[in-house]
């Protein structure tokens, strides 16, 4: 008897532990899967800032479109090699698909004396392709004729960029703001980059319910 109810337990804890690992197995792919929803969004939103400069391109004539193309490029140039200190230049090809001037973007480098020129998503990870969309927001209210007023809103910039290069997203977007008299909202988990605004906010979520505390300068 008492050897039946030692190989129940076993049973029992045996099956516990399978459910365990199951259960850990479920909350990985759920995991997986929420991380693959959350790109497939981002993606979406790079595809939709992408087909706006393509329309951009499209309703300007020829010479004012390659003037905001110098526009943009400089400016998205000169955002990358501030943020990551190298030379890195932004360059826009636009050629004409059934009539109508199509836009494709690449990031040119030098290695060992050769230019290397790859799309932004091939080019130094994430963090490259995170810079570049905020650099294009920022081409893209700047050149826009007429002006576009307000504010530029941000959520979550740059949180694919290493630690080592946050200061200078955060310098980046600061002197922008001044150069361009233009507010900054933004929206990120990222300490740092939360530091820098005038005025900050926490929102904490608290039995169901969002807290909003302003933080201390």
């Amino acid at each position: 008897m008492i050897s039946n109810l030692e190989e129940l337990k076993k049973v029992i804890d045996d099956s516990k532990l399978y459910l365990a690992r199951e259960n850990g197995k479920k909350e990985k792919v759920e995991e997986r899967i929420e991380s693959n929803e959350k790109q497939i969004t981002e993606l979406k939103l790079n595809v939709e800032l992408i087909e706006k400069v393509n329309i951009l391109f499209q309703k300007t004539s020829e010479y004012a479109r390659n003037q905001a193309k110098v526009q943009i490029e400089t400016i998205v140039s000169k955002c990358l090699q501030f943020v990551f200190e190298e030379e890195m230049d932004f360059k826009i090809e636009i050629e004409e698909l059934r009539g109508r001037p199509s836009a494709k973007f690449y990031i040119v480098t030098q290695m060992e004396g050769k230019e290397v020129k790859l799309e932004p998503e091939h080019s130094k990870g994430g963090g490259v392709i995170d810079v570049v969309s905020l650099a294009l927001r920022i081409a893209f209210l700047e050149t826009h004729r007429p002006k576009i007023l307000g504010p530029l809103i941000l959520d979550e910039p740059a949180k694919h960029v290493s630690g080592e290069y946050i200061y200078n997203v955060s310098d980046f977007l600061k002197q922008n703001s001044d150069l361009f008299d233009r507010q900054i909202i933004m929206v990120t988990h990222d300490n740092f980059l939360a530091s820098i605004g005038n005025t900050s906010y926490t929102v904490k979520m608290e039995n169901g319910t969002s807290i909003i505390s302003e933080n201390d300068e």
